[in-house]
């Protein structure tokens, strides 16, 4: 198995190239426990969170081929494919919309240990870069990465909302991303 780095870009090309399954064991490792929690927090059940963990993986699995780590780190790329699971789940009933005001309910079934001094004063930094790396985005881009990361609108659903073509939108999002990547470095936009 290659070596690589935090993002376990390394892995996920190795699982593309040759189908290495000790790669996947690692990335499925790592990445599993994290997509069930997102599932959880988004409103799904324990059953209904694992199994979407795994359907996850099994795509990662199955479209490794796709993963371009010249354009996304690993973390990024199997949480879009999370995300668009979760959307898909949305929409075919399967998982409940959010709705102003129950999001606390949901989260306190989730408790998160409390992190040290250094975590937090890390987190307050990247926080801090992100937000002024956000207000550095034309207003066009960082509309379109509100509506699609912020208010979980599909892209199809922006582009009716805006009245703008599915493509503009597409091409919004990835210059949004691209501009944020170049502004917090390779490693801190995953």
């Amino acid at each position: 198995m290659p070596r690589c780095g935090t993002d376990f870009s390394d892995h996920v090309v190795a699982v593309a190239q040759g189908r290495d399954r000790a790669a996947f064991v690692a990335l499925f490792g790592h990445f599993a426990p994290r997509l069930k929690t997102y599932f959880l927090r988004s409103g799904a059940g324990n059953a209904e969170a694992e199994e979407m963990a795994q359907e996850a993986m099994l795509l990662v699995w199955r479209k490794a081929g796709l993963f371009d780590p010249g354009r996304a780190a690993a973390a990024t790329w199997i949480f879009t494919i999370a995300r668009n699971l979760r959307a898909d789940a949305r929409r075919r009933g399967r998982l409940p919309v959010p709705v102003a005001g129950t999001g606390p309910e949901a989260m306190a079934r989730l408790p998160d240990p409390v992190p040290g001094a250094e975590e937090m004063v890390a987190a307050a930094q990247r926080e801090a870069r992100l937000r002024q790396a956000l207000r550095t985005l034309p207003r066009e881009q960082a509309r379109v990465l509100d509506l699609a990361y912020f208010e979980d609108r599909s892209h199809a659903e922006i582009a009716r909302g805006l009245s703008i073509p599915l493509g503009t939108v597409k091409a919004r999002l990835r210059l949004a991303l691209a501009r944020l990547r170049a502004a917090l470095g390779r490693g801190e936009a995953s």
